[in-house]
Order: C-alpha cells, then sequence, then structure tokens
C-alpha cells in the first residue's frame, strides 16, 4: 500500500512538532485575578481555591512586583470589604479612600507599567450581594449604572489603566465611556464583559469574597447559557458603545462562544477562566487523575486557540513559573 499523505510526518517528534505548531502561549497571554483585603500582613488562603490567596495591600503589592518579574503585565483587582461598609447604595465603591483606590494607586506608584483593570461591579459593596441596587426583590438597570459610573471614575482618578464592568446592565460601557471623557480620561480604557454567563463556576470566587446573592439568583441581568446569537449581540452593542476589549465569561465551556466573536469582532477578546474551572482541575490533581502541569498549560494554549488574546486566569502565576523554565 502507497500512502502519498501521511499527517503523522508532521508529529513525529517533539522538534517537528514544535515548528508546526499554531498556537503558542507566552506570559503576555495572562492576566491574574488578585483578590485584597483589609488590614496588614494578612494573606489567608481561600480554602474552594487551593494555592489562590487574599492579601492585605502590602503584600499585595509585593505579590504584583514578583508577578511582574514573571513577565505577567496585567492584574485583574478584587476587594472583600468589611460588612459595616455594606450597603444597598455601594457608595463604598465610589470611595477616594476605599480599599480597592488605595490598592489601584499603591500598584501603580510600585510598578507604574503594570496594567491595572479593577472590577466594576456592586457585588462586594451590596448587603444583598447582587452587582446591582434592589428594590422590591429587583436589581434596578439605570440607577445601579450611575453608581457604576461613580465607581469607574473614582478608579480612573486613582490610575486605572482600563475599567473592567462585570454587572451586565444594559447601558453601562456607554454611560462609563461619556463620563471618562467628559472627566478628561480620555486614555482610560473600558474591557466590557460583554458575554457574562449566569454560570455555576463561579462559586469559589463567591466563596472569596463573601459575594454570593443574598436572594434569587443572578439570571436577569447574567446570560443563559445555552444561548450563543445572545452573546453575539450584547458583544457589538457594547463595542458600539466604546468598549476598547470585550470578554467571555467563564472560558472552557464557552469556547464556541470566543470563537464566533473572534471571527466577528474588530476588538480583542478577552476570556475568564474561572474559579470554578481552576478549582476543578486542582481537586483532580489532588486526586491524581490528572497532571498539574500538562493540563494547566493545555487549557491555556485551548483558551488562546480558541481565540483569546487575554486570558484572565488563577493559573497566570503558575503558568509563567511552568514556561519561564
Amino acid at each position: 500500500m502507497i500512502i502519498f499523505s501521511r499527517n503523522r510526518r508532521i508529529r513525529a517528534n517533539q522538534s517537528i512538532r514544535d515548528l508546526v505548531r499554531e498556537t503558542t502561549i507566552t506570559t503576555d497571554d495572562f492576566m491574574l485575578p488578585v483578590f485584597i483585603t483589609e488590614g496588614n500582613n494578612i494573606k489567608e488562603e481561600i480554602p474552594s481555591m487551593p494555592g489562590i490567596y487574599r492579601r492585605s495591600l502590602d503584600l499585595t503589592v509585593e505579590e504584583v512586583k514578583e508577578l511582574w518579574t514573571l513577565g505577567i503585565k496585567a492584574v485583574n483587582l478584587y476587594v472583600k470589604v468589611s460588612n459595616d461598609k455594606k450597603d444597598n447604595t455601594g457608595k463604598e465603591a465610589w470611595n477616594k479612600n476605599g480599599l480597592m483606590q488605595q490598592t489601584i494607586r499603591a500598584i501603580k506608584d510600585a510598578v507604574p507599567e503594570m496594567v491595572v483593570m479593577p472590577d466594576v461591579a456592586l457585588d462586594p459593596y451590596s448587603v444583598y450581594g447582587h452587582d446591582g441596587i434592589v428594590e422590591n426583590g429587583k436589581i434596578l438597570n439605570d440607577a445601579t449604572v450611575d453608581a457604576l459610573v461613580k465607581m469607574s471614575l473614582s478608579h480612573a482618578e486613582a490610575g486605572a489603566d482600563f475599567i473592567a464592568p462585570s454587572d451586565m446592565m444594559d447601558g453601562r460601557v456607554a454611560a462609563i465611556r461619556q463620563a471618562l471623557e467628559e472627566n478628561g480620561f480620555y486614555d482610560v480604557g473600558i474591557m466590557s464583559y460583554a458575554a457574562k454567563y449566569a454560570s455555576s463556576f463561579y462559586g469559589p470566587f463567591r466563596d472569596a469574597l463573601d459575594s454570593a446573592p443574598g436572594f434569587g439568583d443572578k439570571k436577569t441581568y447574567q446570560m443563559d447559557y445555552a444561548n450563543s446569537r445572545e452573546a453575539i449581540n450584547d458583544a457589538l452593542k457594547d463595542i458600539e458603545e466604546g468598549a476598547d476589549m470585550i470578554m467571555v465569561k467563564p472560558g472552557l465551556p464557552y469556547l464556541d462562544i470566543v470563537s464566533k466573536l473572534h471571527e466577528i469582532v474588530d476588538v480583542p477578546v478577552s476570556v475568564y477562566q474561572v474559579s470554578g474551572e481552576y478549582a476543578m482541575i486542582k481537586a483532580a490533581v489532588k486526586n491524581g487523575w490528572l497532571d498539574n502541569d500538562k493540563t494547566i498549560i493545555e487549557s491555556l494554549t485551548c483558551i488562546k486557540r480558541a481565540g483569546a488574546s487575554l486570558i484572565s486566569t488563577y493559573f497566570a502565576k503558575e503558568a509563567a513559573l511552568l514556561l519561564n523554565k
């Protein structure tokens, strides 16, 4: 038998496979979600996310310095605020001396070139654990957008490079963009969570920030995981309103959405490999069912292969150490 076309020829050894590899990941592809808590010299491991910590501001700055030396150029910031600072208005979210604003300033002072993207949503500040202001059991859209604008301006004033609204309220990108322009923050970008699904994969994250909804769920604002055309529609609207980048969240279960958006839109598509994805892999590794290093690199490569320009992942630091070997 003569076989003229043998695909295995380009898989014959590692050198050939490296030569023809279509997708390669580097530390330039990663953004690390960072959790900040109040106090000093505090480092608390999150039980459902082994190896991931809440750090006080002083230790957060030291961590960011190390991330920079590893080649990680972006951090996505989340704060855990004390219960006495939570209410239904979210006003602590735009406190100029709040934990988030202090963190942004401290990171930009310590590592000026680090790209800082603070999260914009009210759930860490809400007594109800929802991403918006609540009235009679309903999450108000327009009142929430007004609050998000105040929050975004406070982040820009503190030195944020990108505003990262993860709330999924209608019209918030346009409102934030208009406010940034009117206040002279022309160079501050917006990374919109354009396709954030109402997912079961967020559990460990909500443990990290104590931000689980106090009633109901988030399905009136986060997207139905059964839909894809809706994601395209939301993304196109956010881009029209002024988003410089869009995000798909979660990651691996939603790579079809990433691929579709990559083919359609002209802005970078970022992907959030969320806490549940991280926790599942770590649990399987702990039980000896998966190889830690190989699974990390494979999962991140697959996300980039689908079309991601930026991957927000809890594996960022660990992947950087692997890639820098």
